[in-house]
């Protein structure tokens, strides 16, 4: 099985919704809110999209509301992977 990383989703953020020039996605951003980094619910939406084309994963709207921080997305994806490789 395949682990999502903090750099998949960076490079996912960037390629879909861009990146504010004052934010450096590349620190320490795992327990950043993602209001802080810059990024609304409808940027998390659309990079839970992208996410799920990637990997062949279905993530609820609702869910993506409670991903406050980098670090809650990459081991909710997480979680689905491995759920759907059992």
């Amino acid at each position: 099985m395949r682990e999502f990383t903090l750099a998949d989703l960076t490079r996912i953020m960037r390629a879909s919704v861009g990146v504010d020039d004052s934010v450096d996605l590349d620190g320490d951003i795992l327990d950043t809110l993602f209001t802080d980094l810059g990024y609304d619910s409808l940027a998390l939406l659309e990079i839970a999209s992208k996410i799920d084309l990637e990997l062949g994963t279905s993530t609820p709207d609702d869910a993506v509301g409670q991903l406050e921080t980098p670090r809650h997305f990459v081991d909710y994806v997480n979680e689905k992977l491995s759920v759907g490789a059992a």
